[in-house]
């Protein structure tokens, strides 16, 4: 058996090296129109947090709807259970380890972020001609040479790390020595210094509504990415006491509204059928909160963790009269760093020099039934340590000692450890891991430092 599955796993590894030269393709033939692109991202939203994922006491018909009229996924993945890590792979197109941002969150003392020599997603929006704007939380470094208008974004409104890492908020936790501010920023400046949190969500959809109304005969790239759901919670008056799920709830919904709001004025500008619009989350519920956390619904585990629920999230993409016929689920397995790529194909936009690990999907999208390749997906814990690797149905695990093997098809809460019962394909599984990591070190670009 051991020789049968190493076989197997040269195959895979060949057809992804085959699939991710053959993304390099300008084929798009099928595309009528580069369309705009709307990115939704939210902070620690739960894989069983919206009604249609399953939430009995979250009331989300907005997202629900952008569900019906286009794709949900059920087999979503971020490289990473914590921010800063996650995102970037979003905007790169790459493991956090391979542009050497693994190692968990960027916190306000650090003076390291996002190497402004990496080609992110919205400078390849910005090269072709599109309008880009980056409102909410950015978290890949907060000094200027690493902020959004230094790395591809025309606009940004937000704050630069987690809402937690704020004076007022540490205070209010009894730390009274926390030295940091949490600046909400314009642009490069920053115009205020720990701000009304419950204003975010409304603050943030009312800019991103103004700049699809400046820029509706033009293309627009728009990167919005939610504080919430994030510790400390906060919602504005009109959602506060509303959701039977108490705060938690109400945060949710305020984002399905702000959701609405979007595809409303898309709608009214006549618009939306040609606006890709992608809705997920950065990483997995945390757990450790109780009811002011998220749930990962039948995922077992959280933030954090490589468990499941640290790093399968909800993922949404409406495009009208493209991604297929709605509704659909679709149970296919991807990442988010495979965003970049298929943008990059679908709206006709150059792909970075540097080596990227994400793979366009295109066709994927467009086409229920079109096969791709499997290829291994790796898992690396919040401090950037190698943990385990997903090929086909069947996971890895390794957390110090204890090495899990699960069929993660059949077993989605991962509560059966098959390992005695396949330690053959264990150690090939485990080689293949390692082997990765080995070549990821090999190939590790560096961080941006100030100087």
């Amino acid at each position: 058996m051991h020789k049968v599955f190493n076989m197997f796993l040269k195959l895979i590894i060949a057809m992804f090296i085959i699939s991710n030269m053959l993304s390099c393709s300008d084929n798009n033939d099928n595309i009528d129109q580069e369309p705009n692109v709307i990115l939704i991202f939210t902070d620690d939203l739960g894989y069983g947090d919206l009604a249609s994922y399953g939430n009995p006491t979250i009331n989300t018909p907005n997202l629900d709807q952008l569900a019906r009229d286009g794709v949900k996924y059920t087999q979503f993945y971020v490289t990473s259970p914590v921010c800063s890590p996650s995102r970037s792979s979003l905007l790169s197109g790459c493991y956090p380890k391979r542009i050497d941002l693994h190692k968990h969150v960027i916190f306000p003392q650090y003076r390291y972020g996002i190497n402004p020599d990496e080609i992110l997603l919205p400078e390849l929006f910005k090269e072709a001609g599109y309008h880009t704007a980056c409102y909410g939380k950015w978290h890949l470094g907060h000094q200027e040479p690493f902020l959004p208008l230094q790395n591809g974004f025309d606009e940004y409104y937000g704050i630069p790390f987690s809402n937690d890492m704020s004076r007022k908020e540490q205070i209010l936790r009894g730390n009274k020595k926390y030295p940091h501010y949490l600046p909400l920023m314009e642009g490069n400046d920053t115009i205020e210094l720990d701000p009304d949190q419950r204003l975010f969500t409304k603050n943030l959809t009312e800019r991103t509504l103004g700049f699809i109304n400046k820029h509706q005969s033009d293309r627009f790239f728009i990167y919005l990415a939610h504080p919430m759901v994030h510790i400390p919670l906060y919602v504005s008056d009109d959602f506060l006491n509303t959701s039977k799920r108490g705060l938690y709830g109400d945060a949710v919904e305020e984002i399905d509204w702000s959701t609405g709001q979007i595809v409303e004025v898309l709608k009214e500008l006549d618009i939306l059928d040609n606006t890709l619009i992608f809705f997920s989350s950065d990483n997995g519920p945390w757990l450790p909160f109780k009811t002011h956390g998220g749930s990962a619904g039948p995922l077992r585990g959280g933030k954090g963790s490589t468990w499941e629920g640290g790093m399968r999230e909800p993922c949404i993409i409406k495009w009208p009269d493209n991604i297929k016929d709605a509704p659909a689920v679709d149970h296919r397995v991807w990442s988010s760093m495979d965003i970049l790529p298929t943008l990059a194909r679908i709206c006709q936009l150059n792909l970075p020099d540097n080596q990227i690990d994400g793979i366009d999907l295109f066709e994927k999208l467009i086409q229920e039934d079109v096969l791709f390749p499997e290829r291994p997906f790796i898992y690396y814990s919040s401090r950037g340590k190698i943990e385990g690797v997903r090929v086909g149905k069947w996971k890895y695990r390794q957390q110090k000692d204890t090495a899990f093997l699960m069929n993660i098809e059949e077993d989605i809460s991962e509560q059966f450890n098959l390992i005695h019962q396949f330690p053959e394909l264990a150690d090939s599984m485990k080689m293949i891991m390692n082997n990765f990591d080995k070549k990821m070190d090999a190939e590790m670009r560096p961080h941006g430092k100030l100087n």
